[in-house]
């Protein structure tokens, strides 16, 4: 107020009540408009400075709040990555259970493969598993820490696992099985025959009874041999039969199939002894009596030329043979019996039908290529089969892989198995640990969402308004505000009397 004005104690007290009730209802209008009782530290200093550490606080909370929210994610997909690692180590074990299930190797081979495959799949999986660049199952400079509290003394770490290679063996400790390589091999088709008519002075036609002496060019104390060339060479097969007079057809018969490679075929009716051998030979008397010494039946091996050629034509193959493939398990994959019109062709057909082999023939040569992907054994219950040079094949046309897949066995095997059972529980367990540290993160975010609202709340109680009681307050002050401008009307309308003396 201007003190060159002079007013009336009256005025001057009304006007004094108008503007301190002016000023408390622009107090209370702040209230209301901010919704806060203390705005700054002048309203109320210890209660400002209180609620602003409050509010700090929850503030602090609240990023650490994020932090957890982003932690959670991680550790789910970690999580994730091993339900699924775990549902393919399950898969590889179901693979090498059903490798145990066969003896079969070409089907082991094949379930080696794709054992192999699932556990690349969990290398992609284990890799796949990140989030924001950190990712648990993938080993060192993966670990999350998760922090609780604003000065970082409640933490969390989380330590990583590697399973990003499958052969660690603080990880899964699972090694990549041998695949297995195959091999070839190949065995010769040839053969050939002569007959000797076995006949008497007379002509008839001798039986394998009769006496070998009644043949015409041969008599009691000649030495009948075979040699393993038609015109020189030396004795093969220790086929030396020396005639006496009780000699008969039939030892000469027995005497010649005892060496590898060479059988015959004897007609009762004709006399007529057939002689088939695998290689070229000479069946020579080279006896003393009679002048009868020379050739008796000189036979002429060569190799087939053409796939339709008939196998019996061979001493390796006779009707009614039975052929049989297995594999370095023994198993069988299947068997041929040789008929009359059974060809190579249909030989090469029979092998070539199996999954893992490959069969051919070459027509230059005479020879039939053989491949296999695992070990393999073609077996005759003729011992005359695949018997060259007048050595016999003890064990038939073999085939060694160059390696086997690591499913070859059964010990093998079950030692895979024993690893994905150890696997398995690690994952487990793992998977256990992710869980328990998901929940911990969990139950520590919503304390933190809590404990936020326990801190703002207090906050508020400090400093939030209570806006029904300021309102009641800015009605009762306008009311005081309308007494007091009706006061000050009086006072000055009782000053205003003295006019009424001029």
């Amino acid at each position: 107020m201007n003190s060159n004005i002079t007013l009336s104690a009256a005025v001057r007290q009304n006007l004094l009540t108008l503007q301190s009730t002016a000023d408390l209802m622009s107090g209370v209008q702040n209230k209301l408009a901010t919704g806060l009782k203390v705005n700054s530290a002048l309203d109320n200093p210890n209660s400002f400075f209180t609620a602003s550490g409050l509010n700090s606080r929850a503030r602090d909370l609240g990023t650490l709040l994020d932090d957890m929210g982003q932690s959670l994610q991680t550790i789910k997909a970690a999580d994730k990555g091993i339900q699924t690692i775990t549902n393919l180590v399950e898969a590889a074990k179901a693979k090498a259970n059903q490798a145990l299930q066969t003896q079969s190797q070409f089907e082991r081979k094949n379930y080696a493969e794709q054992y192999n495959g699932l556990l690349e799949q969990i290398e992609d999986v284990a890799k796949d598993s990140s989030y924001k660049g950190k990712n648990l199952l993938a080993g060192d400079g993966n670990n999350l820490t998760t922090i609780f509290n604003e000065d970082s003394t409640s933490k969390l770490t989380i330590e990583a696992v590697d399973y990003t290679d499958t052969t660690l063996e603080n990880g899964l400790n699972l090694n990549d099985l041998a695949e297995g390589e195959g091999a070839a091999t190949s065995f010769q088709i040839q053969g050939g025959a002569e007959t000797l008519s076995l006949k008497d002075s007379d002509g008839q036609a001798l039986n394998s009874a009769s006496k070998l002496s009644d043949f015409t060019g041969i008599a009691v104390g000649d030495v009948i041999q075979l040699f393993n060339d038609a015109t020189t060479g030396s004795v093969v097969g220790g086929v030396s039969l020396t005639v006496t007079a009780g000699t008969t057809v039939q030892d000469l018969i027995t005497e010649l199939e005892s060496a590898p490679g060479v059988r015959t075929e004897f007609d009762q009716t004709t006399g007529d002894l057939k002689i088939i051998s695998n290689n070229t030979a000479d069946l020579r008397n080279n006896g003393a009596s009679g002048g009868n010494t020379g050739d008796l039946a000189a036979i002429t091996a060569v190799q087939a030329t053409a796939s339709s050629a008939l196998l019996s034509n061979t001493a390796g193959f006779k009707v009614g043979d039975t052929l049989t493939l297995t594999d370095g398990n023994n198993f069988e994959l299947g068997s041929l019996e040789i008929e009359a019109d059974t060809t190579i062709n249909d030989l090469v057909d029979f092998m070539d039908d199996f999954n893992g082999v490959s069969a051919n023939y070459n027509s230059t040569t005479g020879r039939i290529g053989l491949e296999s992907d695992t070990d393999l054994t073609l077996t005759s219950d003729n011992n005359d089969f695949n018997a060259f040079d007048f050595a016999a094949d003890a064990d038939g046309v073999t085939i060694s892989a160059l390696s086997d897949s690591g499913f070859a066995s059964d010990n093998d095997i079950n030692r895979v198995v024993d690893r994905l059972n150890t696997a398995l529980t690690n994952l487990r367990s793992q998977a256990s640990e992710f869980g328990t540290n998901l929940s911990t993160v969990e139950i520590r975010q919503e304390y933190t969402k809590s404990m936020i609202n326990t801190l703002q709340e207090g906050a508020g109680k400090l400093t939030l308004a209570d806006t029904n009681e300021e309102g009641a307050n800015l009605l009762a002050l306008q009311t005081r505000q309308q007494l007091a401008s009706t006061s000050l009307s009086f006072a000055s309308q009782a000053d205003q009397t003295v006019l009424s003396l001029f």
